[in-house]
């Protein structure tokens, strides 16, 4: 089929990644586990096999597409992991179970269907509907099984997560608590108020400098040196000569030749691969009918093919498609496409779609790119191509020397003509500050910090630092960790432990009047009322309003207390509760969306569990797979 997509690319494409992911959410499958399966088998559905191969290859896609979608940003790390591998094979797993239900279910989408689905969407250009298939790694019918197959999953899922329903009563209770108010009446014990009151002792500073060592250590630092190996230091050992461009030139000419062009267009008599002999004559017969007339006008044939063609796509765009590829179309139609002239007709050719009439529109020659303007993209490929055989050579000796002398970077760095720098107070985790520096590499402060190189004062091993970087330090001296000696840190220690005493005291004091607050019910000493709700900025700190919000205030009054991080402690009195006076109705209708929305895809999670059930799913031990960087 041949769709008409026209609007802007980029949002285009977005829209097809959306409809071509399933709609239903990915559950676990893990107590379906066999252990009786062949090597190569991870699961079974429905009595068909998903082998490793399968799992990689659809992990490899996975990683790709974040890649994709995270540009400089992506860490394979971060999805590359046990956990996202399972999710992938639960989603294989999830795909092939909705697959075997569509099908026991008989859903299909008609051609009229997915046309009025691609007019509605995007407008109407076959070179943008082209080019989102090829940007997919598809045909245009590729493409149109995709779309069909997402409106599929769609049919069947959407109704079961559309189903969710909470009954009237519970959604109102639940807006009810986000539109409650509590009226609150507030009393702080500020700690600075304390401060005054805490008897410190050097025992108290003793203990906290024993009890917290770590706070106190000197972490263990190195002066080093160390060398860069990096392609900018090899340009001007490599040179490309006009000789080496022009053999290149002629060794590759296909390279630089653009191939013919060909534009073409053609009307569709549908046959089903499946149809009887009679079908097969009358669909026939059709063709030759609509053939006889294209050839009585051959001006005419956009015309007849918008009236008569069976390919709703094409059809609308007067049989266009486009300009055509080899392996866009079935062979028998690719065959004929490249065997017509210009403005020639084809008799009908029959493939698995049926009777296709065939014309060229347009042929453009198979041209060649002059050597001149060729000369630049060669010439930067092949100093490219040198460059890294280059590298490769030198970064073998700048190797071989680092381990041959290994108690000097001199020779390796004499050698190469390389520079020696050094860094002084390096640790393990240098400040973010030195982050992208060179030796700010995990693995060099890794290969600095070794046994080997502190003790012995060897060259590390060569490490990669960034892309064609490499970097070997040696260490010059080492100072262990230390702790810092308590006179130096005793004020600091001192300042710290009077504030964390004068935070007990007004706990404690805060404490006490919560406990006879709650035994007299008076408010004596608390300070003006304040509102405090779930939907409004809080108007007491952040900690004390989660508080006084989970609080039971089925008997009031109620008293709250509460640590303030930073301030001391806090007693709350609930007075008051009401409902706000004007309830948000669109709020409330939104909060009605999800909650019915949340217990769809509840009812989702175990429809989906029924079907792996109905579908006999099995997960088999096998190995634990990672995929291909």
């Amino acid at each position: 089929m041949f769709e008409f997509i026209r609007n802007h690319q980029r949002w285009m494409y977005g829209i097809l990644l959306i409809l071509i992911v399933p709609s239903f959410v990915l559950v676990g499958v893990s107590s379906y586990t066999d252990k009786g399966a062949d090597a190569s088998t991870v699961a079974t559905v429905d009595g068909q096999k998903i082998t490793q191969q399968e799992w990689e290859n659809a992990q490899r896609a996975q990683i790709d597409r974040y890649r994709q979608a995270m540009g400089d940003k992506f860490d394979q790390k971060l999805v590359d992991t046990p956990e996202a591998r399972q999710a992938v094979l639960d989603s294989l797993i999830n795909d092939r179970v909705v697959s075997a239900e569509i099908a026991r279910s008989h859903l299909t989408v008609t051609d009229p269907v997915l046309a009025a689905f691609y007019a509605e969407q995007f407008g109407g250009s076959v070179d943008q509907y082209k080019a989102t298939a090829a940007q997919m790694g598809l045909t245009t019918t590729g493409l149109d099984a995709k779309v069909r197959r997402s409106m599929e999953v769609q049919q069947l899922t959407t109704a079961i997560q559309d189903s969710g329903f909470a009954p009237r009563t519970i959604a109102a209770r639940l807006s009810d608590l986000n539109d409650q108010e509590r009226e609150v009446q507030e009393l702080v014990f500020p700690a600075a108020d304390y401060i005054a009151q805490v008897k410190l002792t050097d025992a108290m500073v003793k203990d906290f400098y024993d009890k917290n060592a770590k706070l106190f250590e000197v972490p263990a630092s190195i002066k080093a040196e160390y060398v860069l190996f990096t392609p900018e230091l090899l340009e001007s050992q490599v040179a490309v000569t006009d000789a080496d461009v022009e053999a290149f030139y002629k060794a590759n000419a296909s390279r630089f030749g653009t191939g013919e062009q060909r534009t073409a267009s053609h009307i569709l008599v549908k046959l089903l691969p499946a149809a009887s002999a009679a079908e097969r004559a009358t669909a026939k017969a059709k063709a030759e009918a609509i053939l006889a007339e294209v050839r009585k006008a051959p001006a005419q044939f956009a015309a007849i093919a918008k009236a008569r063609s069976e390919d709703v796509g094409s059809a609308e765009l007067g049989g266009d498609l486009g300009v055509v590829a080899k392996d866009g179309f079935s062979k028998p139609v690719t065959d004929v496409m490249y065997r017509l002239k210009q403005g020639e007709i084809s008799e009908p050719t029959l493939d698995e779609y049926g009777f296709h009439i065939i014309t060229i529109t347009a042929l453009k020659p198979a041209a060649i790119k002059p050597l001149e303007e060729a000369k630049n993209e060669i010439a930067a490929e092949l100093k490219k191509q040198k460059l890294s055989k280059k590298y490769s050579e030198l970064a073998e000796v700048f190797t071989n020397t680092l381990y041959e002398q290994a108690d000097s970077l001199k020779p390796a760095a004499d050698k190469l003509k390389l520079k020696i720098d050094t860094i002084e107070g390096l640790t393990r985790t240098p400040a973010p500050a030195l982050a992208q520096a060179p030796y700010a590499n995990a693995k060099f402060l890794a290969a600095l910090f070794s046994d080997d190189s502190i003790k012995n004062k060897r060259n590390t091993e060569p490490v990669q630092a960034g892309p064609n970087t490499l970097i070997a330090g040696r260490v010059l001296e080492f100072k262990p960790a230390t702790k810092r000696p308590l006179a130096e840190v005793d004020a600091v220690i001192r300042q710290r432990v009077t504030i964390e005493e004068a935070v007990k005291l007004a706990r404690k004091a805060g404490e006490a009047k919560l406990s006879s607050a709650r035994t007299s019910g008076d408010a004596s000493g608390f300070g003006e009322a304040k509102l405090v709700s779930r939907t409004k900025p809080p108007t007491i700190p952040t900690p004390a309003a989660i508080d006084v919000l989970k609080a039971d205030v089925s008997k009031l009054p109620v008293y709250v207390g509460v640590d303030l991080p930073g301030q001391g402690f806090g007693v709350y009195r609930i007075g008051k509760v009401a409902q706000t006076a004007t309830p948000d109705a669109a709020r409330r209708k939104a909060e009605m969306e999800q909650i019915n929305s949340a217990i769809g895809q509840q009812d989702m999670y175990h429809y989906l569990d029924g079907l792996k059930q109905k579908s006999k799913v099995k997960i088999d031990h096998a190995p634990v797979s990672t995929a291909a960087k």
